[in-house]
């Protein structure tokens, strides 16, 4: 796909291609945001066993563990 700089386009160029992004949007299926978290927190859970972030790098896969102390005089 070409890039198009916007500043170039009239202004009804702008208003087709806001026009057509406005159809292309118009057809995406709708959530409840209370649904959308509810899922969120439920896949976030089924993983959370895996999940370093949660429960953090053991000592001995760490790559990024200090090597050595600090001494400061």
């Amino acid at each position: 796909m070409p890039v198009i700089n916007v500043e170039d386009l009239t202004d009804k160029d702008k208003a087709v291609m806001e026009v057509n992004q406005l159809k292309i949007e118009v057809k995406l299926e709708r959530w409840l945001t209370s649904k959308c978290c509810e899922e969120i927190k439920d896949y976030i859970q089924a993983g959370v066993e895996e999940d370093t972030l949660v429960k953090g790098i053991s000592e001995e896969k760490n790559p990024f563990k200090e090597k050595g102390g600090c001494v400061i005089c």
